[in-house]
């Protein structure tokens, strides 16, 4: 029988990513997509705080997010670990800052930091690697965001490694238009391709070039569907980014600046479009 230990309230801070590159190389026999990709975390967080309780409570405050709060994977990462380590019930008070629906793993994030903020908070003493498996089971993305590190994800992103990919001294903006799209939607038309060279030798390079050669395999069939986010980065370029693209399977875009005037000038522009930026 686990003993546990509880602290009266504790709070973790669940961060967005953005993809660096994401080449869909095939469909796998489990029905899922063969995948590379880079996360990288951005300092853009929800924020998550966990109390003690009489039966299990999902709060949700800011972003709406569409869905039963059973359904939540904040609730779906706590029925888990509750199912092996018999724990008590709590709260679960989640603001939401990260855009739904976006590409910037704002769900996935939840749901690894409740796992994450259960462990601590319970004192279960789970290893790493272990709760990779646990996030495995609520998403693909989910394992990579247990680490507020950049890493190259693969198979269906939840084979990772760590990656030197550093961004420190750019700026970067992110924008997303009024609409969202989900990963099923993005999935449905894309089609797998072949690239000459891995990602990682890509990303070598420097930041300059990246725009000759860093793709993401989404924007074909998404930007043909949905114009304004060729329009997006088309204008995020035209500000002087260095480096344009969508995350994930959108809906939001970023732009990599290494002039802080360029970027404030961007952040000044999509602002005035009263859509999301950050």
């Amino acid at each position: 029988m686990v003993v546990l230990s509880v602290v009266k309230k504790m709070i973790v801070y669940p961060h967005a990513k953005i993809n660096i590159g994401l080449h869909i190389i095939g469909k796998r026999s489990d029905g899922f997509h063969e995948i590379e990709t880079v996360l990288y975390p951005i300092g853009l967080c929800d924020i998550l705080e966990i109390k003690p309780s009489q039966q299990p409570q999902f709060f949700l405050y800011g972003l709406a997010v569409e869905g039963a709060w059973q359904d939540n994977l904040c609730m779906k990462a706590y029925n888990l670990l509750q199912a092996d380590y018999h724990l008590p019930p709590v709260q679960l008070h989640l603001h939401k800052q990260i855009p739904v629906g976006a590409g910037m793993g704002g769900g996935s994030s939840d749901g690894a930091h409740t796992l994450r903020l259960l462990n601590d908070y319970f004192s279960l003493g789970i290893k790493d690697f272990k709760l990779e498996k646990y996030a495995a089971r609520l998403g693909s993305d989910c394992p990579a965001m247990l680490f507020k590190r950049p890493m190259l994800a693969k198979g269906r992103g939840e084979r990772l490694s760590p990656v030197h990919v550093d961004l420190t001294g750019f700026f970067i903006l992110v924008c997303k238009p009024s609409f969202s799209i989900s990963t099923a939607e993005a999935y449905a038309h894309v089609c797998p391709q072949k690239h000459k060279k891995v990602l990682l030798e890509l990303l070598s390079q420097p930041v300059q070039e990246w725009k000759e050669c860093v793709v993401n395999d989404f924007e074909p069939v998404l930007f043909s569907k949905y114009p304004v986010l060729q329009e997006y980065k088309n204008k995020l370029y035209d500000f002087g980014a260095l480096y344009a693209s969508l995350t994930g399977s959108g809906s939001a875009l970023y732009g990599i600046f290494e002039s802080k005037d360029h970027y404030v000038r961007a952040h000044a522009y999509f602002s005035a479009l009263k859509v999301f930026v950050w």
